[in-house]
C-alpha cells in the first residue's frame, strides 16, 4: 500500500487563514494556481510581483553563473534508500544552540518584504510562529525589528551588517537583545555590493515608503575622499575585519554567528575569534558570480570545525530532499530565502506557511524512503555522486 499524504493548494494552512490573499501587482488568486511544491510558487511569484521587485529578489550577480549552480549542485548527488526500516516514533527535531527546533529548516534574513507583499516581515514572522520554524530578520527589514517580534515567532535571530562605527553596530545590537532576539548573524560576504545587472536593466529602486527603517538614525558611511577609488579607499576602507568580529563578541552575550563562510581557513579563524555557528553562504548567488556553490563547499567547511561549532547552509534549496542531501553533507540545518519572498508575493503570510508545511512534508516523506527516522540516521552512505 503506498500513503499518500496531500500536499496540495489549501493542506496545511489553516493555521493563518484569517489573512487576505491579495498579490503584490496582479490578484493571482483569480487564476487559482495549484500551488503544491516551491517550483509553482515561484513560477507565480514571477506574475505577482512588479519587474523592480522581481529583479531585486529572483535575480542575482553578474550572468547569475552562481543562482544556477546553487541549485543545479543538488543534482550531481543521487540518494541510496534503505528498505523495511522502522519508523515508529520518528521526527525531524534537532537541537540547535540550546534549542530544541521541531524541524531544520531556517528562514533566511531578505530585506524589504514589504516590496513582495504588505505582510511583509511581521507576516512572514507570523507563518514562522505557525510553522515552528526559526526566522532570521534582516537589519534591511522594512518593519521595525521589535514589530515583527511581536508577531509571533518564538525564535529569532538577527541579521546585521558591520556598521561604519562601532557604536552603530551595537545600537542594533542592543535593540536586538532588548527586543528578545537569540543570537546576532553578521553578514561577511558582501562589504561591497555585487554587480546585479538584472536590477540595472529594470531600473532597480526602493519604492516610495519602503525602507531599511532599522538603520534609519544611524551614521551614514564617510564621503568618498577626493581622489579616492571607490571600491578600495572607500566601500572597502569602511570594510570589517576580524578585529571586529573579535570585539563584537566581547559585546554580547547572545550567540554569533558568520554569515558567507565559504573557505576552511576563515571557518578556522572564525572558530577562534568566537562565532558560536557558521553559515555556509554566497548570498544566494547575488554578490560575487561564479563563486563555488554552497553545497559543493559544505563539505570542507564541517571538516574544517572539526565539530567545534554547528555548521548551517543555504543557496538553491527548494525541495526536502535538497535538506537530506546538506544533512548528509554535514549541515546542522537549512535557510530558505527566495522561496520565502516568492511565496510571500503570492499569498502573503499564508504562502510562507504553506511552503514550510510543504518542504516538512517532502523533508519526511524522503526521510522515510531512505530508511531514517531521524535526523541523525542522515549520513554520507544514502548520497552517490553522479
Amino acid at each position: 500500500m503506498i500513503l499518500e499524504i496531500p500536499t496540495g493548494k489549501g493542506h496545511h494552512i489553516n493555521d493563518i487563514n484569517d489573512f487576505s490573499q491579495t498579490g503584490t501587482r496582479h490578484s493571482v488568486e483569480n487564476s487559482d494556481p495549484i500551488l503544491s511544491s516551491l517550483g509553482d510558487y515561484a513560477a507565480a511569484a514571477r506574475q505577482a510581483m512588479t519587474p523592480v521587485a522581481a529583479a531585486y529578489f529572483m535575480g542575482g550577480a553578474g550572468d547569475e553563473v552562481t543562482l544556477a549552480q546553487n541549485r543545479a549542485a543538488y543534482d550531481r548527488y543521487a540518494l541510496v534508500p534503505r528498505i523495511l526500516t522502522g519508523m515508529t516514533g520518528g521526527s525531524t527535531r534537532l537541537s540547535l544552540l540550546g534549542r530544541e527546533l521541531t524541524h531544520p529548516i531556517l528562514l533566511a534574513p531578505v530585506a524589504y518584504q514589504r516590496m513582495a507583499h504588505p505582510h511583509g516581515e511581521s507576516g512572514t514572522a507570523t507563518a514562522a510562529a505557525a510553522l515552528e520554524a526559526l526566522m532570521v530578520l534582516s537589519c534591511q527589514a522594512s518593519e521595525p525589528m521589535e514589530d515583527v517580534a511581536r508577531a509571533g515567532t518564538t525564535c529569532r535571530w538577527f541579521q546585521i551588517y558591520m556598521q561604519p562605527t562601532r557604536d552603530a553596530t551595537l545600537t542594533l545590537v542592543r535593540r536586538a537583545e532588548a527586543a528578545g532576539y537569540e543570537a546576532i548573524v553578521v553578514t561577511v560576504d558582501a562589504p561591497i555590493s555585487g554587480v546585479r545587472n538584472r536590477e540595472m536593466r529594470v531600473g532597480y529602486e526602493l519604492p516610495d515608503g519602503i525602507a531599511p527603517v532599522n538603520l534609519q538614525g544611524l551614521p551614514p558611511p564617510p564621503p568618498l575622499p577626493e581622489g579616492g577609488n571607490a571600491v578600495f579607499d572607500h566601500f572597502m576602507a569602511n570594510a570589517p575585519g576580524w578585529a571586529d568580529i573579535e570585539w563584537l563578541r566581547r559585546q554580547t552575550g547572545l550567540h554569533l554567528i558568520l554569515k558567507g563562510v565559504l573557505h576552511p581557513d576563515d571557518a578556522r579563524r572564525a572558530v577562534s575569534a568566537g562565532a558560536d555557528a557558521l553559515i555556509v553562504s554566497n548570498h544566494g548567488g547575488r554578490v560575487l558570480d561564479t563563486s563555488v556553490p554552497t553545497l559543493v563547499q559544505l563539505p570542507a567547511v564541517v571538516d574544517a570545525v572539526q565539530g567545534a561549532v554547528p555548521v548551517l547552509m543555504d543557496g538553491g534549496i527548494t525541495r526536502g530532499t535538497d535538506i537530506i542531501k546538506a544533512r548528509a553533507l554535514g549541515a546542522t540545518a537549512v535557510l530558505i530565502g527566495r522561496p520565502i519572498v516568492e511565496a510571500l508575493s503570492v499569498r502573503g503570510a499564508q504562502g510562507v506557511a504553506h511552503i514550510l508545511r510543504l518542504l516538512r512534508d517532502e523533508l519526511e516523506i524522503a526521510m522515510a524512503l531512505c530508511g531514517c527516522s531521524s535526523l541523525d540516521m542522515i549520513g554520507p552512505e544514502l548520497l552517490h555522486e553522479m
